[in-house]
Order: structure tokens, then C-alpha cells, then sequence
């Protein structure tokens, strides 16, 4: 696009020192002064990438009708001689790691339009579906009573981008990208560009918007699509000066040379009193303006400008904005991204709708607040105008993708909303007609979710890695200043680098999870940057940047080789468990065990320190004693850190431990201070059960692979050994019972804020009570505060 100006161009603007491009003009190559109509797509499938999608209803976001986009036109496929095979090939060409069935006779609906396709016979192992043996394009004696589809596996493809899942009904071939170019020249160094002339992509440039008929509900939607919440009204008289002032003939200045051949200081002072106008900081090319687009039209409730009703200019067309401009737009940023800090009070954001298990800002599973407790969305009728309802009143713009099917990871609470049906112009979702939900209408798996459009901010160029085999792992590399004040690239001290660091340098990178932060890179040594440039970083895991995180000011690292430089690996997918809080309510009670039933459990570290002094054989311990049922609620299945070779085998209680410390047990009194703890190793994971269509993987059997699978829960009953917490030295009174699942961060999860369960006990020295279980993140912060002051059950009643 920049190599396109005419050289003239160039010459004006380094003669006046002036930095913005045609900003009122189209940007085209030099060779294409009049525009000319789009070529027609090629018949040659070959030249052109096969387009696929999924289509039809009722359906999950991973199934559908299969239809081709051929010849400009959208078609079907024929379900004669279909087989597994063809679904493979298909859902690797949408992204899907593969297929686990298909469909016949319009399962899905019947298609309009051509049936490209009929019998079509691939080995499995094709690139594409066009590459298979079939009757040839178009060639067909089908109705679409036989439309074939696909059911694929969900599971993406590492490194595919995501086609919008839920429709926008535009034609995204007239409108694909918008962009704001600012006029004052500070604005363009400020991310995020929040004000400037709306341009759209127009074949190797750049064009502009008519400003006649513009109107606020316009600005609205450009404003949602580069990731504002609200727009701004914009100064236009400003803007008309400019537009004056560029329209008058400009002269060239006159420059006194001395003897020398050097500017005389007056003349520099000349210049620079004239570039310091506004007007001379904006460089506008004089030549006859040509607008794409007029007539924009939008309700402001689309989430595209190309979904507005608008005009586009004749190619013949000499002028169609007489009397007008270019179509200028404020946007208001969300809290998130001001660059003033102090600005941030201002702008609320919904305490009552939050996204939870999203890999980059501005995406998750959607969850309300009722009643103090956080539950779900079903995902009935969900669509982009609902989902972009949820995104602006969480500081982020309209809708990119509205996500049903639990795309975003399952839920574990309540489902507290079906079939919501927002306008667009609601301030916050429960504002929206929506249907109250029962159990028989939704499950888990039907949860909503959204992605939201969120403002460019250039993070991604700040952080690369290096030495990887994919693009999905290396050594993390950042740009820094030098006390020259130049950039180069540095490393990061690999001390202290955790998982909750590398999520961060995940997101930064719009790579997803961290599926690993490593201390040690020395297998990845291969590019030639070897100074450290960061040490000390230590990350909240919800950060935007490295950056964000806390580091030191100086850099102080024991390991300053590079070898010993931070590393990650990251993934599109995470797993995520979720500990069952009304479970262990229902199944604690207290047991005082013979010492000489405990000698194995002692071995492994599951008694309190003072069993140790004990009179073995004689004599018990008190435990207090639960069942867990822990839910794997993410992406991805989770999976032990350790490889098999490594595990530990415990000839005692005759298994393997994958990891030595999986889940901790402690009981806490009214200040925080543990006056009892658990150590719980994982004796086995695997899939004890799992949800309908789910299949279980994992089994510790005969040496068996351990995990817990996506849908699937591992239940540790209350009647294994170590299933429990030591009371004997604990006094009667009120405590808090926690227990945290994957403590050291060990395996990386998409959420780590719902790892801990919380439930207020009552001990009057026989018998124990648990009231308010409940994941950490599940209540709202007022009911937290209650809890964390409630004295526990007052009576032998249990409520």
C-alpha cells in the first residue's frame, strides 16, 4: 500500500514536513486513477482457496450442512456414496482436527441454490474436497432432499483462524476492514486511535466515507467495530478549518541560503512557526476527491458497517460528495484501554455480567449475577446482537463472534437465562427479553459465549519467540529500550517464570493458554540475542502485557545465560477443573480411625505432623472426611505434567502418583491461619464418569494413561485413604474448609480463579457441620465479604 504513492506525493510531503496521507483521498496505486469494478471470482477452483462453511438449524457450531462456494455462488454437496472420509476432508478444511460422522438426507435442512458435488469418494487424506474423485462440478441428479453434512470433532487445528461462527448476514466482500486515520499528528503516536477519518479497504488502498446524511448511529457502529463501547460527537468545525485550509493553494515557502549553502536561522524559524499550525501538520493531496461510500444509513444496533443500508460510488462517478467531507468519528474507550488512568472512574463497567475461560481479552463464556450468585447462558436464539449487548457493557465493542455449544468452556453453576433477544441498544443484557430457564430446557453444554471486538494496541509487536519448533513455542523475546534509547530484542530471566507469566505472554502473543512456562530454554538456542533485559516478573495471569505485570526495575538474575532465559509453550485449548462444592456439603462427617489402619497413609504423608509422636499401634486419629467429584469444565483434556516414565509408584497402596501434589486440604480459623491440612496426592486421575455423548479415556489400570477427559469428572470418594484432613489437635469452633485443586499451578488451565472451594464449618468437638460451599469465583463480592464473617452453624439444625 505504501509503495503505491506517486513519487510527487513523497517530495511534497518531506517538503513541507508534513506526515498524513491522503487522509480525504483514496490511496491507490499510481497506475489506477479511476476506479474499476472487482474482478469476478475465478472458475479455476485451483487459482482460488475452496470456501466451506457449515449452515442449517438446529445445529452445534461444529455441524451442519456442508456448502461450497463456487463460481460466486454457495452449493451443496449430494449425500451419494458420502462416508467418514469426505467429513474428514471437510472438517480439516473448516479448521476441525477431524470428523466424528456425517449426515444424509437434509438433516440439517435442505440448501438452495447449485448442488456442486455428487458422489464424491475421498481417501481421507486430501487437502481439499475439490481434490476427491467425484461426477465433476455442478454435474449432479440430486434434489436437496440428499444434502450431506458433517459432525466434526471440536477440537481446531492448531494455528487455523476462526471463521465467524453465527452469520452477520453482510456481504463482507464490500466491506472487509475499517480503519480510523488521525489528523493531529499526537494522535497517531497514542494507542488506541480513538478519533479520526473513517476509511475502508478498498482494493490496494484506502477510501473514504461521504459525510453528507452522516449521523451519530453510524458512528456507533464503526466505533463497535474497532472495539469502543461508546462514540463521542466530533468537533466538525474543526475539521471543515482544515478541509479550507487544504483546499487553498499552498505555497512553496521561500528559504534564505547563506554563503554556505545552509538555511539562515530566520528562515528555520520561519518554517517551523508554520508546520506548528494545525493546518501544516496535516497534509491533505490536492487533487479531486473520491468517496467509496455514501448514504451509510444504520439503526446503530449492526455489528458491521456492511450490514447498514449504504450507497457505493459509480466508477464513473466524478464527484459524489458535493458540499460534503469525509465521514469523521469519536470513539469512547472502554476502562480497559484509557490511557489516563484517572479517567477510568468514570466509565462503569457491568458488575453483574462478566466472561469467564477465554484465552484473550474480550472473550469467554458469558455469566450473570442473581441473587449474589454467578450462574450461565443458555444458548437458545443466541445471536450477535445479544452477544454485542454483553461486549459494550464490559468496556468492549460489538460482537465478532456470538459462540454457543459451551465453545468457551462449560459452566458449573445455575443457568439463569434462555433465549435472550436484545435489540442492540440495551445497555446491559438484562435488559433484554429473556425466558427463565428449568432444567429440562439447557444444560451446561448449551452455555453462550462471545467474542468481542477489542482496539488494535500493538501489544503483538512488542513480544516474539524464537527457536521453536511451532509457532506455538520458544524463547520469549521482548523489545526494550537500550540507555541509548534505541530498541533491540532481550531476554527474559527464566528465575521465578511461572505458568501464570507465560498466560500472560500467551495472550500477548494471541496465541491462547499457556500450556507450559519453562525456567530452562537451552534446547531452543537459536537466535543471537543473549542479554536479559527483564527480571522479577511476576503476573496476576489476567494481564494484557508483560509489561502490565510487576518486574525489576533493574535487571537481577542469578542465571544470566541464556540457556536460562523464560520460555513457553502455548495452545489454542486448556483444560479447566472445577472442584463439585455441593457434593462435599453433602457427604462430610467425622471418623476416628485406628492407628493401626493409617500406617500406609502415614507413609504417604496424610496425617498431621503430631501422628508422628503417637503411640502406633495403639491409639486413632479424627479425620474429617468428604467425597470430591472433580469436573473438567475447559477445552482440553487435562493431563499429567509428568510423562508416564516419571510417575512414582507407591507399593503401600499399589499405584503410580502422576503428580505429588494434585489437591490441598486445609481448615482455616476466622483470620486465615491453617489450624489443620490435607496433602493429597493423585493416587489416580481418570474418568469415573462422564456427561451424555461424552467418552470416558482415561483409566488407571494396568498402568493406564491418567487424565480427565473434557466432560468427565474424577471422583475421589469419601472412603479412600487420604480422602480427608487430620483434626485430632484441632479445638471446637468455626473454621473454613478450603480446598484447592492443582495448587502450584502445574497444569495449565484456561481459569484458575474457580480452582478453590470454600464452605464455613461449625466443629463442636463430635460432630461437624458445612453451610455456603461454594467455588471461589462463584459468589458476588458482597456475599464473599459475608461469608468470610458468617460464624457457622449456631445450632444442631441443618438448614
Amino acid at each position: 500500500m505504501e509503495k503505491s504513492r506517486r513519487p510527487q506525493q513523497l517530495a511534497f510531503i518531506l517538503l513541507f514536513g508534513l506526515w498524513l496521507p491522503c487522509c480525504l483521498t483514496q490511496t491507490t496505486p499510481s497506475n489506477s486513477a479511476t476506479p474499476t469494478p472487482s474482478p469476478s471470482p475465478s472458475p479455476q477452483p485451483q487459482t482460488e482457496k475452496l470456501k466451506v462453511r457449515l449452515a442449517g438449524y438446529p445445529r452445534k457450531h461444529n455441524e451442519g450442512r456442508i456448502e461450497l462456494f463456487y463460481k460466486g455462488e454457495w452449493g451443496t454437496i449430494c449425500d451419494d456414496d458420502f462416508s467418514l472420509a469426505n467429513a474428514n476432508v471437510l472438517c480439516r478444511q473448516l479448521g476441525f482436527v477431524s470428523a466424528t460422522g456425517w449426515t444424509h438426507s437434509a438433516k440439517y435442512g435442505k440448501g438452495q441454490g447449485k448442488i456442486w458435488l455428487d458422489n464424491v469418494q475421498c481417501g481421507g487424506g486430501e487437502k481439499s474436497i475439490e481434490l476427491c474423485k467425484s461426477r465433476g462440478w455442478g454435474n449432479s441428479d440430486c434434489t436437496h432432499d440428499e444434502d450431506a453434512g458433517v459432525v466434526c470433532k471440536d477440537e481446531r487445528i492448531p494455528g487455523f483462524v476462526d471463521s465467524n461462527v453465527i452469520d452477520a448476514h453482510v456481504d463482507e466482500n464490500k466491506i472487509e476492514e475499517v480503519r480510523l486515520r488521525p489528523v493531529v499528528a499526537m494522535a497517531k503516536k497514542k494507542m488506541p486511535i480513538t478519533e479520526g477519518v473513517v476509511e475502508v479497504k478498498y482494493k490496494d488502498g484506502w477510501a473514504q466515507i461521504c459525510d453528507i446524511g452522516w449521523t451519530i448511529k453510524n458512528t456507533r457502529v464503526v466505533c463497535g467495530m474497532l472495539g469502543f463501547p461508546h462514540e463521542r460527537k466530533v468537533n466538525k468545525n474543526f475539521y471543515k478549518r482544515l478541509k479550507k485550509r487544504a483546499a487553498e493553494k499552498v505555497p512553496r515557502p521561500k528559504v534564505n541560503v547563506s554563503a554556505g549553502g545552509r538555511q539562515t536561522s530566520k528562515a528555520k524559524a520561519n518554517s517551523k512557526s508554520k508546520q506548528s499550525s494545525p493546518g501544516k501538520r496535516l497534509y491533505l493531496e490536492r487533487q479531486k476527491n473520491y468517496f467509496h461510500i455514501h448514504s451509510v444509513a444504520c439503526l446503530g444496533t449492526e455489528v458491521h458497517l456492511a450490514a447498514c443500508p449504504l450507497e457505493f460510488s459509480k466508477p464513473n462517478a466524478t464527484s459524489a460528495c458535493t458540499g460534503g467531507m469525509p465521514a469523521v468519528v469519536s470513539c469512547m474507550p472502554g476502562p480497559l484501554f484509557m490511557q489516563n488512568s484517572g479517567l477510568k472512574k468514570k466509565l462503569k463497567i457491568s458488575s453483574n455480567v462478566r466472561l469467564k475461560g477465554g484465552s484473550r481479552v474480550g472473550e469467554g463464556r458469558v455469566e450473570v449475577l442473581k441473587d449474589n450468585e454467578w450462574g450461565t447462558v443458555c444458548d437458545d436464539r443466541w445471536n450477535l446482537q445479544s452477544a454485542s449487548v454483553v461486549c459494550r457493557e464490559l468496556g468492549f465493542g460489538s460482537a465478532k463472534e456470538a459462540l454457543t455449544g459451551g465453545r468457551l468452556g462449560q459452566g458449573m453453576g445455575p443457568i439463569y437465562m434462555n433465549e435472550v433477544k436484545c435489540v442492540g441498544q440495551e445497555r446491559s443484557i438484562w435488559n433484554c427479553p429473556f425466558k427463565n430457564i428449568t432444567m429440562e430446557d439447557c444444560q451446561h453444554m448449551e452455555d453462550a459465549a462471545v467474542r468481542c471486538n477489542i482496539p488494535y494496541m500493538g501489544l503483538e509487536n512488542t513480544i516474539r519467540i524464537t527457536g521453536g519448533r511451532t509457532r506455538y513455542e520458544g524463547r520469549v523475546e521482548v523489545l526494550s529500550l537500550d540507555s541509548n534509547g534505541t530498541q533491540s530484542w532481550g531476554l527474559i530471566c527464566g528465575e521465578s517464570w511461572t505458568t501464570k507469566e507465560a498466560m500472560v505472554a500467551c495472550r500477548q502473543l494471541g496465541l491462547g493458554y499457556a500450556n507450559q512456562g519453562l525456567q530452562e530454554t537451552w534446547y531452543w538456542d537459536s537466535s543471537n540475542v543473549t542479554e536479559m533485559v527483564m527480571s522479577g516478573v511476576k503476573c496476576t495471569g489476567s494481564e494484557m502485557s508483560l509489561s502490565q505485570c510487576q518486574h525489576h526495575k533493574t535487571v537481577s538474575c542469578q542465571k544470566a545465560a541464556a540457556k536460562f532465559a523464560a520460555g513457553v509453550i502455548c495452545s489454542e485449548t486448556a483444560s479447566d477443573l472445577v472442584l463439585n462444592a455441593s457434593l462435599v456439603q453433602q457427604t462430610v462427617y467425622i471418623e476416628d480411625r485406628p492407628l493401626h489402619m493409617l500406617y500406609c497413609a502415614a507413609e504417604e504423608d496424610c496425617l498431621s505432623k503430631s501422628a508422628a509422636k503417637a503411640n502406633w499401634p495403639y491409639g486413632h486419629r479424627r479425620l474429617l472426611r468428604f467425597s470430591s467429584q472433580i469436573h473438567n469444565i475447559g477445552r482440553a483434556d487435562f493431563k499429567p505434567k509428568a510423562g508416564r516414565h516419571s510417575w512414582v509408584w507407591h507399593a503401600c497402596h499399589g499405584h503410580y502418583h502422576s503428580m505429588d501434589i494434585f489437591t490441598h486440604y486445609d481448615l482455616l480459623n476466622a483470620n486465615g491461619t491453617k489450624v489443620a491440612e490435607g496433602h493429597k496426592a493423585s493416587f489416580c486421575l481418570e474418568d469415573t464418569d462422564c456427561q451424555e455423548g461424552v467418552s470416558k479415556r482415561y483409566e488407571c489400570a494396568n498402568f493406564g494413561d491418567q487424565g480427565i477427559t473434557v466432560g468427565c469428572w474424577d471422583l475421589y470418594r469419601h472412603d479412600i485413604d487420604c480422602q480427608w484432613i487430620d483434626i485430632t489437635d484441632v479445638k471446637p469452633g468455626n473454621y473454613i474448609l478450603q480446598v484447592v485443586i492443582n495448587p502450584n499451578y502445574e497444569v495449565a488451565e484456561s481459569d484458575f480463579t474457580n480452582n478453590a472451594m470454600k464452605c464455613n464449618c461449625k466443629y463442636d468437638g463430635h460432630r461437624i457441620w458445612l453451610h455456603n460451599c461454594h467455588i471461589g469465583d462463584a459468589f458476588s463480592e458482597e456475599a464473599e465479604r459475608r461469608f468470610e464473617k458468617y460464624p457457622g452453624q449456631l445450632n444442631n439444625r441443618i438448614s
